[in-house]
């Protein structure tokens, strides 16, 4: 008797194992970049219901949290369930260069955007120079 072996339905198997083995929080890739005067953070988290999706800053501790739930289809027999659900995790150090009052957030097409104001103090400014000659020749003028 032969045994085939098919390479792609055991890497489905593995690739289903691993899936179903990972009970920690979701991977939640980011984008983060400056544009000015402020940093924009983008998260991706499709399928998360807007309602449960959590940004708290907590000194200079950013966190994001949300979770995302399994449709339910009462009597179906599932096929595939590739789409993880669970919790998602990130947290950041913001450092204090920025305003965490003025911190905002908003969530459209799956995508979180967190907008991070940069702080007055840390923000570039042009210092001006005095000459201190140009003053004492002044006095000199005066006291001829």
């Amino acid at each position: 008797m032969a045994m085939s072996f098919d390479p792609f339905s055991e890497l489905d198997r593995l690739a289903s194992g691993l899936l179903q083995a990972r009970s920690g929080p979701r991977v939640m890739p980011v984008d983060l970049y400056r544009d000015q005067d402020h940093y924009v953070l983008n998260a991706d988290l499709p399928g998360v219901d807007p309602g449960s999706v959590d940004v708290d800053v907590d000194g200079q501790l950013l966190t994001i949290r949300a979770q995302r739930t399994v449709g339910s289809a009462d009597g179906a027999k599932w096929l595939a369930q590739e789409r993880p659900a669970g919790s998602y995790l990130r947290q950041f150090s913001i450092g204090e260069g920025v305003d965490t009052a003025g911190i905002s957030a908003s969530y459209d097409n799956g995508v979180l955007s967190v907008i991070i104001p940069v702080s007055e103090k840390a923000k570039p400014r042009k210092i001006a120079v005095h000459s201190q000659n140009a003053g004492a020749e002044k006095q000199k003028t005066i006291a001829s």
